[in-house]
Parts: C-alpha cells; sequence; structure tokens
C-alpha cells in the first residue's frame, strides 16, 4: 500500500478551502449592548425582532417553566452569543440544531451555536428551561415579586431576566406573544391584547399579544387572582384593567382612579398625538412596594400609590410613557430625561386642565422648594449618573426645563413639539441630544444653551418666565406672583413621588 504524506502546511491550505468564510471571520458577541450605566445589560452582535414565550407556572411553589423562541438576525458573523437570564436552562437549540451553552457573571447566558450565525440572516434560537424566579437574585435584587397567590415581574431597568432569555436593554426592542398555563381559577396578565383563552385538566392557558415594538423591560407578567374589567376608547381601542381580589383598603381607591385610564388616554391624544399601541389598561396586584412603572399598554400599580385615596395623577404619569419612554425609547439609560421629565410635566398638564394649578405655576412651586445649596441642584437630568437615574432632580428639574423651553417658544410651537416627537420617533430610541435638535427644528430658534443650562450644569439656574403667556387653550394666564402660591395640585403630584423608587 502505498501512503501519501501530506505536509502540515498543504493539509492547513486544504482546510481552509473548505471552511466557510464566515466560520473563519465569526467571532462571538459582545456580553453587554455597551451602555456605560449598565455595563452588563443587553448583549452585542444580534437583533431580535420577537418573542414567543409559552409557559406554565404554578403560584403555590412559585416554579415557572419555559420554551422561549426569540427570532434574531445577526449583525455580524457570530461564533457565539449571550442572553441576559438567570434561570437553569435545561435545551438550547439555534435553528433547529442543540447548541452549547454556560453560564457567567450574574446573568450572562453564553450560547454557542453548532454552525455559526452568518450576518444579516435571520436565526431562531429556543430556549428550555424552569425555575423560581423569587430565588433568583442580581446585587441582592429581585425584579419579581410573590404575591399570596401567585408572582408579578415588573421592574426598571432590568425584569427580563427573571422569567425568559433576551436581549435586556430598550436598544433591542421586539414584539412579543406570551402564552402562560396557570392553575384553573387563576389569571395570567400581559401586555397587549388577550388573543384566547383556553381550559384543559385543571389548566387554564392565556395567550397575549403586544404588536408592536416592546422593550424587555416593559414586557410585564403578573399571576394571581384578579377582577377584570373591559370597556373601549371612543376609538375603538381596547381597555383591560386588573385588580388583585385582596387589595384590602386600597380596592377602591385603585378602581376609582384606574378605571379612568381610557380618559386620561383620551386625554393624552390631544396632547401627544394619536395612541401607538394596540391595547390599553392597568393592573393593580396585591405587592408590598411603592412604585409605578409604565409597562407597555398596561403599566404596574402598586397598591400603595392608592393609600391616600384616588390617585389619577399616577395614572396621567403611567400613560403619558406610553408615548415618551415605550414607543420612543432611551438609547441609553443616561437619556432618561426623556421618559420621566415628560411624564411629569404630563402631570402637570393634567393639572393645567383641571384647573389646579398651571404648568408655569407647578414649575414656579417647584423650583422655590429648594434653595440654591440644595443637593438637589446638582444632579443633572440630562445624564444623572446610574445611582441618580431615578431621583426627583430628573423628575422636578427635568419637568421645569421642559416648561423653560415652553415660556422660551410659545405655547404654539411648544405643543407641535410635544405631539411631533413621538410621531418623528415612534417605536425606536432616541438620546436627548436628538430632542434638542428637533426642538430647535420645530422652533426655528437655537436652544442648546437652554437645555445646557437645564439638564447638564450643576447649581440652580435663574427661572424667569415671561410676564403673561398663554395656556394651550388661547387663554392669558396670570403673571406670576412675587411669591409663588402653592397650587392646589401640589400635594397630590407630590403623592406620586415614590413612582421612583425603584
Amino acid at each position: 500500500m502505498h501512503r501519501k504524506v501530506i505536509a502540515p502546511s498543504v493539509l492547513a491550505a486544504s482546510l481552509l478551502l473548505v471552511i466557510p468564510a464566515s466560520a473563519a471571520s465569526s467571532v462571538p458577541g459582545a456580553p453587554g449592548i455597551g451602555d456605560p450605566y449598565y455595563p452588563a445589560s443587553g448583549n452585542g452582535g444580534y437583533d431580535v425582532s420577537h418573542y414567543d414565550l409559552r409557559l406554565q407556572y404554578q403560584p403555590k411553589t412559585d416554579l415557572l417553566e419555559g420554551t422561549a423562541t426569540l427570532l434574531a438576525t445577526a449583525k455580524q458573523d457570530l461564533s457565539r452569543f449571550n442572553l441576559d437570564f438567570g434561570l437553569k436552562v435545561s435545551e438550547i437549540r439555534v435553528n433547529g440544531v442543540k447548541a452549547r451553552f454556560a453560564t457567567s457573571g450574574e446573568h450572562e447566558l453564553e450560547v454557542t451555536p453548532a454552525q455559526p450565525l452568518q450576518r444579516n440572516k435571520q436565526a431562531s434560537v429556543v430556549v428550555k428551561y424552569a425555575g423560581k424566579p423569587s430565588e433568583f437574585k442580581v446585587d441582592g435584587w429581585s425584579a419579581w415579586q410573590r404575591t399570596p397567590d401567585g408572582g408579578v415581574a415588573a421592574q426598571e431597568p432590568d425584569s427580563a431576566s427573571w422569567w425568559f432569555p433576551s436581549n435586556d436593554h430598550p436598544l433591542d426592542k421586539a414584539t412579543f406573544d406570551v402564552s402562560v398555563n396557570v392553575p384553573d381559577g387563576t389569571q395570567a396578565i400581559s401586555n397587549g391584547v388577550l388573543q384566547s383563552q383556553s381550559s384543559r385538566l385543571g389548566w387554564t392557558r392565556y395567550n397575549w399579544r403586544s404588536n408592536k415594538p416592546q422593550a424587555t423591560y416593559l414586557t410585564t407578567l403578573a399571576i394571581g387572582k384578579f377582577d377584570i374589567t373591559t370597556d373601549k376608547t371612543s376609538s375603538g381601542l381596547p381597555i383591560l384593567n386588573a385588580y388583585s381580589t385582596d387589595l384590602g383598603e386600597n380596592a377602591g381607591a385603585a378602581r376609582a382612579s384606574v378605571e379612568r385610564t381610557g380618559e386620561v388616554a383620551e386625554w393624552l391624544e390631544g396632547v401627544f398625538g394619536p395612541y401607538p399601541f394596540n391595547a390599553v389598561g392597568g393592573y393593580v396586584p396585591n405587592v408590598p412596594t411603592g412604585f409605578a412603572l409604565e409597562t407597555q399598554t398596561r403599566p404596574f400599580y402598586s397598591p400603595r400609590q392608592f393609600q391616600s385615596g384616588s390617585n389619577i395623577s399616577v395614572v396621567v404619569h403611567e400613560l403619558a410613557h406610553q408615548w415618551y419612554g415605550d414607543s420612543v425609547s432611551v438609547e441609553g439609560w443616561k437619556d432618561i430625561w426623556i421618559n420621566e421629565g415628560f411624564a411629569r410635566y404630563s402631570q402637570w398638564l393634567w393639572s393645567e386642565k383641571e384647573g389646579e394649578g398651571t404648568a408655569q405655576e407647578l414649575a414656579a412651586w417647584a423650583y422655590g422648594q429648594r434653595a440654591a445649596d440644595d443637593p438637589f441642584w446638582q444632579v443633572k437630568p440630562g445624564d444623572p449618573g446610574p445611582d441618580n437615574q431615578f431621583h426627583g432632580a430628573v423628575y422636578d428639574r427635568g419637568a421645569i426645563a421642559i416648561q423653560a423651553l415652553r415660556n422660551e417658544v410659545g405655547d404654539e410651537k411648544f405643543f407641535q413639539i410635544l405631539k411631533g416627537w413621538p410621531t418623528e420617533r415612534a417605536y425606536g430610541n432616541a438620546k436627548v441630544g436628538d430632542f434638542v435638535r428637533y426642538a430647535e427644528k420645530i422652533s426655528n430658534k437655537p436652544l442648546a444653551q437652554l437645555f445646557e443650562t437645564w439638564l447638564y450644569t450643576p447649581g440652580k439656574p435663574s427661572f424667569a418666565p415671561p410676564a403673561a403667556a398663554l395656556s394651550k387653550t388661547g387663554r392669558a394666564l396670570k403673571a406670576p406672583a412675587a411669591q409663588p402660591v402653592e397650587p392646589k395640585s401640589w400635594k397630590k403630584i407630590a403623592a406620586t413621588d415614590s413612582i421612583h423608587e425603584h
């Protein structure tokens, strides 16, 4: 027998001929999406277009079992990619073939497909998993709250890792189908529209669909026993509200507030333009926390928001986020003012509509509440830092900045900006600078210095409103008093400050 001897250099050259170019050039995706506030959040190398979550949850044990299917497009040739997830995974398939996987850090799931993913090609990623969400912690805290009859996923800036694998950052939005199987007599609430409901062998399955791009932290799940009300807005938009059956003394005030969701949404359409999603509503589970959250189409409210009676202002705040924060989302978490400044200002506009204090009066009062040496004025709303992301200055100083803009450009241009921005940037992401440039374009005025002063310069700026102004209705507003008088709505709005105790 004659055996042909192949020199190593010849063998290497021949192997290169059969290795696909994509495999030779493929590299791992980054373990973070590049947000300086949260370096571990999100992942690089791919975009998810759709999540299909098929879940089963047992309230008695807090056991969640799931199969998540992600449709993702590689932005580079990927030899490996990460998902953000904290529960135990049993199997992952990429394009139908089993993939290797490992964990690292606190919530990184590293996936190595059998074949590298090709740039600009869509792939399916199927993850099978099970675990108890309440047992998973990141830096000692959890986005999953146990309730007497179930559990709730709602938190900012992260909540997905507790119940589904994802690219967990607002930069990568996707549509969602969430199907949840729970014991009969228990309900499962999620975002969007309830497509169907069916029962079999002691279990009931709820199928929810959110058909517009949605950030992962805005995707919510609430399982328990709820009283559910349904209605429609005047334009036919479906409204679904849900209340835990054991809210106790807060039940009446919660209903009296959240049942006005349709009314508030219709009013906000007049301020911000057409409602951007396929459903609207809210839910109030029996949780001990005090915050509220703008989970897309169905805001989450803690019962404590209603412990002093009805609280329409918090409903206004969370529904305003559907435009400012949900449809137009932050590009990075440093841009949080685009969310919170405008949601707080919407509360001031509601007060103006209700005759309980104009936005100018509220801005003047908020401005006068803190002396120049108060640390409040050292927080920069345009870049507050991760420790101050939900600081009161992002809300109140941020809203005063918006009133300063209104005073500078006048009501006609101001409300044109408020309504045009969510249309211009619908279902996308934006930086603070993008809004500044848009406001300059619409007003035809240089505004960079105004925003630099109010959003980025530590210290208490001067706030000199015009002697007279017009309200949105065209009526003349009173000239500001030398000594501001507390607006009637001030305490109601201040009562919602726990909204940002995330």
